[in-house]
């Protein structure tokens, strides 16, 4: 099985290079976005050519929420041209394609977990650019997982838990919003189960388990109860505060919750989920 990556320097294509060594039946062809540029579709095409893959993941994205708002152009060049360039050449190559899209295609004004079905309300740039992206996706073939997932963490580029750590190592005190609701999803997690859905697809062929699929770690929790845990698993002392949203105002607007429902992705491929706080604690 050939697998080809985009986005090999984000978190999600460094965690899957962190675990590839575990499935030597996979050849992996991890591309950084200067060696496989979703905006142009001829730099697309000559990887696969090279390659010729059965499966892409598709870990590219303008994932900068707030920096969307001011560059929507940039944020859709990459989320959405680059998601139809990337289906249009899986189509041509017979590739099947895992494109990772986001809880930002919701409002959050939900009160229980969101499922596939739910129908999406972006708030802001970067949710309606992964919204549009799914889309792109979807009107070029049928032979696609979308994989939506909520605030990605690990130990590679930047993300929440780093910022964390780097600011308990720096600060006494810090302020972190209470009343936004999701769940923490480890990047390997992630990682892992996208293996899971590709050898599921090779081993039982059928167009019936193609289409969208949400998956986070289990529970939930506010930024403040993820940023505690994070403080108290690596022994950091730091007086920390929890406020609202209202205290912390951003360019783009959060969802207020955000939680996604996996009974689908875990009836469909039988995946096991740890919760959020156990794949935290995890070395």
């Amino acid at each position: 099985m050939v697998v080809v990556v985009t986005g090999a320097n984000g978190q999600l294509g460094q965690s899957l290079q962190f675990i590839a060594r575990n499935y030597p039946e996979i050849t992996f062809v991890f591309c950084t976005s200067e060696e496989l540029d979703v905006t142009d579709k001829t730099s697309i095409t000559a990887i696969f050519n090279q390659n010729k893959p059965d499966y892409c993941i598709n870990a590219a994205a303008y994932t900068a929420v707030d920096k969307a708002e001011s560059e929507p152009e940039k944020a859709h060049l990459i989320n959405v041209t680059g998601a139809k360039n990337l289906a249009e050449v899986c189509r041509d190559f017979d590739t099947v394609l895992l494109h990772i899209s986001t809880d930002f295609v919701f409002d959050g004004n939900s009160e229980q977990p969101y499922t596939e079905e739910d129908i999406p309300n972006p708030t802001g740039v970067y949710g309606q650019t992964k919204l549009d992206g799914e889309k792109a996706v979807q009107a070029t073939f049928d032979n696609y997982f979308i994989i939506r997932t909520s605030w990605v963490y690990s130990q590679f580029g930047n993300n929440f838990m780093k910022t964390m750590l780097r600011l308990g190592s720096e600060r006494d005190t810090l302020s972190v919003v209470n009343d936004q609701i999701g769940t923490p999803t480890n990047a390997v997690d992630l990682a892992k189960a996208l293996v899971l859905i590709m050898k599921f697809n090779t081993q039982h062929p059928t167009p019936n388990t193609f289409g969208i699929y949400n998956f986070s770690n289990e529970g939930s929790c506010s930024w403040y109860d993820f940023a505690k845990r994070i403080f108290e698993i690596n022994k950091i002392e730091i007086a920390l505060q929890p406020i609202p949203t209202t205290a912390y105002p951003t360019p783009a607007k959060r969802p207020k919750y955000s939680v996604l429902d996996k009974n689908k992705i875990k009836s469909v491929f039988g995946i096991t989920i740890k919760d959020w706080d156990e794949s935290l604690k995890k070395p």
